[in-house]
């Protein structure tokens, strides 16, 4: 069996005990969460599970609630914070969830390991790529991949980065094992690199960039190398659904994807405005710094070259077929899904309401 994503146990913490989540929750998984009776009658209920807690991208998730998109689509969704992709994808597959927020690549690896378990589909890409980054101080003088051979890295077990490293490697003439890993806890892996005592870390570029500069490192002192730049063509984080949710619902999928499509939409045009609907959920994040994270997330993953061709939420189908075979490959997994059991585009917006970045120009 090869490593797999692990699941946290607490959204409110990343520094507690992981167990293989790649392996159906059976048994309390449905009462994982206690959910409260829904308010709106004869609305299609849906339960919507994020990756992670209320932060700047999570934004148009909340402001299609709140502005009332969802419920214009005749649904009732109840949008709870997550733990991390692998649980996103364990929650929908367990009933707990219809929907979901997740890894693209933790759903193929969640796919090839339960060939016989519930059908998950991702229905609309929002990261057009993964997020996934190498950082390192510039003062260890690497400033391409080649340097970092016979180099540590450090990073979770978990992280996409870690995970798909292999990848990397290979698109970049590195060999998989000429660098030495260290597996930390989260919330040490940005202290270790501001220390200086690893030479790289890898983390979401949104995430551990912000992370760096609350430990005193800026954006200057840092080599960045972002997956995407470097060769790697894997998707990041999808929508996902629970297939028999799906086939039972058509109608509520659809609907679900216009109005999230309708405040991404908005999302893009005023970043500013839309950070209000994080804060009104949570109202003790920090207004500046989930801002930043937010535009850092749609101008790095959202806002790309094929998301300006061909609209966003889609995919390409070679490109897919690629990311699934490299995927397989990098994580040693023991069977290889389909692209169609990976992703569904039957349900997306038409391609004219997703040239989100058309209509807003250049």
């Amino acid at each position: 069996m090869s490593p797999v994503f692990t699941l946290l146990n607490s959204a409110l913490t990343a520094s507690s005990l992981y167990r293989s989540p790649m392996r159906l929750l059976v048994g309390g998984a449905a009462a994982l969460v206690l959910m409260p009776s829904f308010s709106h009658a004869g609305d299609t209920q849906i339960r919507f599970q994020l990756d992670w807690r209320f932060e700047g991208p999570s934004a148009p998730f909340l402001m299609a609630a709140e502005k009332g998109y969802f419920a214009d689509e005749g649904l009732d969704v109840q949008i709870d914070s997550g733990s991390g992709s692998a649980g996103a994808i364990n929650r929908v597959a367990s009933g707990a969830y219809e929907m979901g927020f997740g890894d693209l690549n933790a759903l193929v690896e969640f796919l090839a390991e339960n060939p016989d378990g519930p059908g998950i589909q991702g229905v609309y890409i929002v990261y057009d790529g993964t997020p996934a980054a190498v950082f390192a101080s510039k003062e260890s003088g690497i400033e391409s991949p080649a340097d970092l051979a016979g180099k540590t890295i450090a990073a979770p077990a978990f992280d996409t980065g870690y995970r798909a490293w292999g990848v990397f490697a290979a698109a970049n003439d590195l060999a998989a094992d000429a660098v030495e890993w260290q597996n930390v806890d989260p919330t040490l892996r940005e202290t270790l690199l501001t220390r200086g005592d690893v030479d790289a870390i890898t983390g979401f570029y949104f995430t551990s960039l912000l992370n760096l500069e609350e430990r005193g490192m800026s954006e200057d002192e840092l080599t960045i190398m972002p997956f995407p730049d470097y060769g790697v063509p894997l998707y990041g984080n999808a929508i996902i659904a629970s297939e028999s949710f799906a086939e039972a619902n058509p109608e509520a999928v659809q609907g679900f994807l216009r109005a999230f499509n309708k405040a991404l939409g908005e999302t893009i045009a005023d970043p500013e405005a839309a950070i209000e609907y994080v804060k009104n959920r949570d109202g003790l994040i920090d207004v500046e710094m989930e801002t930043r994270r937010l535009k850092l997330a749609l101008d790095s993953v959202v806002d790309t070259p094929d998301a300006r061709d061909h609209g966003v939420g889609g995919i390409d189908e070679a490109r897919l077929q690629e990311a699934i075979q490299l995927v397989a490959d990098a994580y040693n997994l023991p069977s290889v899904p389909s692209p169609d059991q990976v992703f569904n585009s039957n349900y997306l917006p038409s391609q004219e309401e997703r040239m989100l970045f058309s209509i807003e120009g250049e």
